[in-house]
């Protein structure tokens, strides 16, 4: 299973902050507000109090699907729980998000607008042979995909592969699992809108 990479992870090359950073004290805070204890939000978000407590602590590292079930239960969106604390608003977060197993593979929330709940903007590369799974999202999720290098492959439970190359885009709906995979010898770079 993909996940967030741990903060103390991050690597010196890349200066943005990690959305580990701020999960911590954001869940902290939310679950306080909402009056749940650590046993409450994990039976609402599906998840152990095990698990709550490690986010909390910042010693564990957990899934963006994870990270989803959570803000769900606590009632905001993906990006209110992986913002800084002080920031009054998403557009402009610029956050790495996710880290493949090769360093030149990750991902980067830069921010997000109002949409029917909410639009998210993401940069995202993957290195050759790296995969990103994603589980299924509710039907009225969208994500819409720029390729800027490389070939991106969009495989989807149930349809064929998808070959998408520089200058091309992909745009679906993300209600059933699906990957990111590069399959080819060089770098994938793209820009991803997923749209909720």
């Amino acid at each position: 299973m993909s996940t967030i990479l741990h903060s103390q992870d991050a690597s010196a090359q890349d200066q943005r902050p990690d959305v580990l950073a701020h999960v911590a004290g954001n869940v902290r805070a939310l679950r306080a507000e909402r009056g749940f204890s650590q046993d409450g939000l994990a039976a609402q978000a599906g998840v152990s109090r095990r698990m709550i407590s490690g986010i909390e602590s910042g010693e564990a590292n957990v899934s963006l699907s994870t990270l989803d079930r959570l803000a769900q239960a606590l009632g905001v969106s993906f990006s209110r729980l992986v913002r800084p604390p002080d920031m009054r608003d998403n557009s402009r977060i610029d956050s790495l998000a996710w880290r493949g197993r090769n360093p030149d593979s990750r991902a980067t929330l830069l921010g997000t607008v109002p949409a029917a709940r909410e639009a998210e903007l993401w940069t995202w590369s993957l290195a050759a042979g790296e995969t990103y799974p994603a589980e299924a999202d509710a039907a009225d999720w969208h994500e819409m995909l720029y390729v800027m290098e490389g070939v991106l492959t969009v495989e989807r439970k149930g349809a064929d592969p998808q070959r998408v190359a520089t200058g091309d885009f992909l745009i679906f709906t993300s209600d059933r699992p699906y990957l990111f995979a590069n399959r080819e010898a060089g770098p994938v770079r793209f820009v991803r809108n997923v749209v909720f």
